[in-house]
């Protein structure tokens, strides 16, 4: 199979150049593996039936025996053998901290008690999510987000999309897994399905060793995608289960269940951002429902791309979180991570992405372009309420946004004169 090159990659260059080690996390099928091995000399795969036993038993006993290779060394999932974390931080010790010893994967976090140190200074965590647009070669690239933030006279306008709305939807549906680039489309389109699958059948179980059962993992998926992109309670989705007939949990079961998903990297929710323009009590704080890949959505639906060209008001959350992926996956960071605004005047910014120097882009999502003027004037009073609480408070201004974006699913892109731009998400880059 060919290789397609990573954002991943680039990250995990320069992590290696300052770390002992790098452990790059994120969902299963999403390429961790083959991008660690594009760097990496030497490989442990402690999932290999082979010699399962055999590695296992050697990394609790003495797991230094398994660090011995060409390095950087790769440890595929690692959480397998969780001693081996605490040898490859010794490892990084006794080598006075010498960069780019080893790489580490996996695809669910491990509880803290089952290793003696966080590997602060020694290990780099990176998060690694499916694909985006432009890794699949789905986006142009003619837009760089990186020159959006950097060039305040970075000309967008114009450039066209190279997908309509029929193709956005497919591409959704598809989702981000590497596989699914090489297969013909409709065999594509099952891939999501069977990802749900293993997770409500298997990996729910599996990751703590914890029986959970199936029917009600795939009940607490579709109560998620039902509710995606909105600030659902856990009531609602408690009663959006129990509505299903025969299933019937307690709300610290859901937070059980919820919490397994979420060390499986299959949701993925956002955090509200809480400037101080309101007052406390007129702004949301709920986290905003979401998975790391708008396909999981689509499966754990139960729907097609056929049926969502009929269904584009839910197609429309399914792209916001498309939106969030790909933005994410442009902007891999330390301190880089996004956030959403709502308050109860029914202002908002769909997301906010905030990069680790300070600087942000509040940031609408609209798949027509009927909502753009909506879009806007959201992002333009949320920027005027900041310069009204600038007046007054003098002391800790709020920055304002360094980028007013209404992403849409259009055909061209442009900056309107109130400044706000309009940016097909399939002309986006990093």
């Amino acid at each position: 199979m060919e290789y397609l090159p990573r954002i991943a990659d680039i990250v995990l260059k320069e992590r290696l150049e300052a770390f002992g080690a790098v452990l790059i996390e994120g969902p299963k099928w999403t390429g961790k593996t083959t991008t660690a091995q594009q760097q990496a000399q030497s490989v442990l795969k402690l999932q290999d039936p082979d010699r399962r036993e055999e590695k296992l038993t050697t990394a609790e006993t003495m797991p230094s025996l398994l660090l011995k290779g060409k390095q950087p060394r790769l440890i595929d999932e690692w959480q397998d053998a969780p001693k081996l974390w605490d040898a490859v931080r010794i490892a990084v010790d006794n080598s006075g901290g010498k960069p780019g010893q080893y790489i580490l994967t996996g695809s669910n976090t491990v509880n803290q008690d089952k290793i003696c140190h966080t590997g602060i200074g020694r290990i780099s965590r990176m998060n690694m999510y499916p694909m985006s647009l432009w890794e699949s070669k789905d986006s142009s690239g003619e837009i760089s987000l990186k020159e959006l933030f950097d060039n305040p006279n970075y000309d967008i306008d114009g450039i066209m999309s190279k997908l309509e709305i029929p193709e956005l939807i497919r591409v959704a549906c598809r989702g981000g897994w590497p596989v699914t680039l090489q297969m013909p489309e409709k065999a594509s389109m099952l891939v999501a399905n069977d990802y749900v699958n293993s997770v409500c059948g298997i990996d729910i179980s599996s990751i703590d060793k914890r029986q959970r059962n199936s029917k009600i993992a795939r009940q607490i998926l579709r109560s998620y995608a039902r509710n995606i992109s909105t600030i659902a309670k856990k009531t609602n989705i408690l009663a959006d289960v129990a509505a299903s007939g025969d299933i019937s949990i307690s709300s610290d079961t859901l937070d059980d269940y919820i919490s397994a998903l979420e060390k499986l990297f299959v949701i993925n929710d956002i955090d509200a951002w809480c400037p101080a323009i309101r007052s406390k009590t007129a702004i949301r704080s709920m986290p905003k429902r979401g998975f790391s890949d708008p396909s999981i959505a689509v499966a754990a639906l139960g729907v097609n791309a056929e049926a969502l060209e009929t269904q584009l008001k839910t197609f429309g959350f399914i792209f916001e979180q498309m939106c969030a992926r790909d933005l994410r996956a442009y902007t891999p960071g330390f301190g880089n991570h996004l956030s959403y605004y709502r308050d109860r005047y029914g202002l908002e910014a769909d997301l906010v992405l905030h990069l680790d120097d300070g600087r942000y882009a509040l940031i609408e999502c609209k798949l027509g372009s009927r909502e753009i003027e909506e879009g806007a004037k959201h992002l333009l009073e949320i920027k005027r309420l900041i310069q009204v609480h600038n007046e007054t408070e003098k002391q800790v201004p709020l920055r304002e946004p360094d980028l007013m974006i209404v992403m849409t699913g259009g055909s061209m892109a442009y900056t309107r004169p109130d400044g706000v731009k309009v940016i097909p998400l399939a002309c986006l880059k990093n």
